[in-house]
């Protein structure tokens, strides 16, 4: 049973999904970065200085009184919140997300289409057929 598992573990299948979720996994803390530090401030100054991680509604106040100024202000007076700014950059995030993934699995679609598409080259004639081949020839000219 040991050799069965370490068979499975050094297989080329096995490598190639730890490294795509480490690289995944990476790729979502570049992309959640992006979102949060450089597309949504500029949206949220075009939509009058809106911080979207501020955005949430107040469900039922804490030990502290509202209005709140702040998420974190409100989640410190342990209030009960719905945080849609939180959700909006998620759903940036994962648009983002899928659309690099869309690019990545339609290149990868074309080039496998063109492989297959591309039309296999002839064997090279081996070196019997070409000299009967240079024979054929040879006898034509004769004849």
């Amino acid at each position: 049973m040991l050799n069965e598992f370490k068979e499975f573990a050094v297989k080329g299948n096995m490598l190639d999904m730890a490294v795509g979720i480490i690289i995944g996994a990476a790729f979502g803390t570049v992309i959640t970065s992006l979102v949060n530090d450089v597309l949504m401030p500029p949206i949220g100054l075009a939509m009058g200085g809106v911080d979207f991680t501020d955005l949430f509604v107040t469900l039922q106040t804490g030990a502290t009184p509202g209005p709140y100024a702040t998420l974190t202000a409100a989640q410190e007076a342990g209030a009960v919140t719905i945080n849609y700014g939180l959700f909006v950059n998620s759903i940036v995030s994962f648009l983002i997300v899928a659309f690099a993934v869309f690019m990545v699995v339609r290149n990868f679609n074309k080039m496998k289409r063109q492989q297959e598409e591309a039309p296999a080259a002839p064997p090279a004639p081996s070196a019997e057929e070409t000299l009967l081949s240079e024979i054929r020839d040879l006898l034509k000219t004769r004849a």
